[in-house]
């Protein structure tokens, strides 16, 4: 039964917008065409930042900095391999799902690093894609303090997503 939900809400939406007389088709076909356009517009951003994380890891940069971070997040209780996830999480939420993937298939799903990456995804925000959609979107031009009081946010949730991990999921 539950596998039939999805199929039940698009068809459930379909007969909708037939009953308002909307072209159902027509409108798919418009929603598909928008979402090439914004992957058109993504997907630059996504392999840069992909790439620059497999570069750092590849070079050892990402060691070195998760080896320079590793007193202060093993003092924290955050995994220091999470790095890379906490350094792209704010930037992108797309290059971070790659990362977290990346954590868990290497880690597995199971482990303490995959727990604490997953949880991660789910407890910050790409904090720059937010504030700059937001605020264009309301007019802002001074975000003073909302950058830094946002990194912050997101710094908590990395430490209570690990703490989470530890706490409930042992």
């Amino acid at each position: 039964m539950l596998e039939l939900v999805v199929p039940g809400i698009l068809a459930g939406v379909a007969c909708y917008g037939m009953a308002k007389g909307v072209d159902v088709y027509d409108a798919l076909l418009v929603g598909a065409g928008k979402g090439l356009e914004i992957l058109l517009k993504i997907l630059p951003a996504l392999v840069t930042l992909l790439t620059v994380v497999a570069m750092l890891r590849a070079s050892g940069g990402l060691e070195v900095l998760a080896d320079v971070l590793a007193p202060v997040l093993g003092w924290l209780g955050i995994p220091p391999e999470t790095v890379g996830l906490m350094l792209v999480r704010p930037i992108s939420g797309s290059a971070a799902l790659g990362v977290g993937s990346e954590l868990i298939s290497t880690y597995g799903p199971d482990s303490t690093i995959g727990r604490t990456a997953a949880v991660m995804l789910g407890s910050t925000e790409t904090t720059f894609y937010t504030i700059a959609v937001y605020f264009g979107a309301t007019g802002i031009r001074k975000s003073r303090y909302a950058v830094p009081a946002a990194l912050c946010a997101d710094a908590a949730g990395f430490f209570f997503a690990a703490l989470t991990v530890r706490l409930f999921m042992k």
